[in-house]
């Protein structure tokens, strides 16, 4: 899952364990693993929060996208 791949390699860029994440975060490890393995989703609050703990847009993170492309045979002009 690429959430999971992009969470965890930016945690460890950071320098961070899974513990010291939960720390900043104030959570448990093990709320934060279900976060780092896409268990649960996580709340606002959190993927705000790693966002500024790690400096990466939590889109980028999320593998949320900002292209919402029509169907290609929806697509008018083409």
């Amino acid at each position: 899952m690429r959430v999971r791949k992009n969470l965890k390699e930016a945690r460890q860029k950071a320098g961070m364990t899974q513990q010291q994440m939960a720390d900043r975060l104030e959570i448990s490890l093990r709320h934060y693993q279900k976060i780092e393995y896409v268990e649960i989703g996580g709340s606002f609050d959190i993927w705000d929060a790693l966002e500024d703990i790690l400096g990466i847009h939590q889109r980028i993170l999320r593998e949320i996208s900002n292209n919402h492309h029509a169907p290609k045979g929806n697509q008018k002009g083409r």
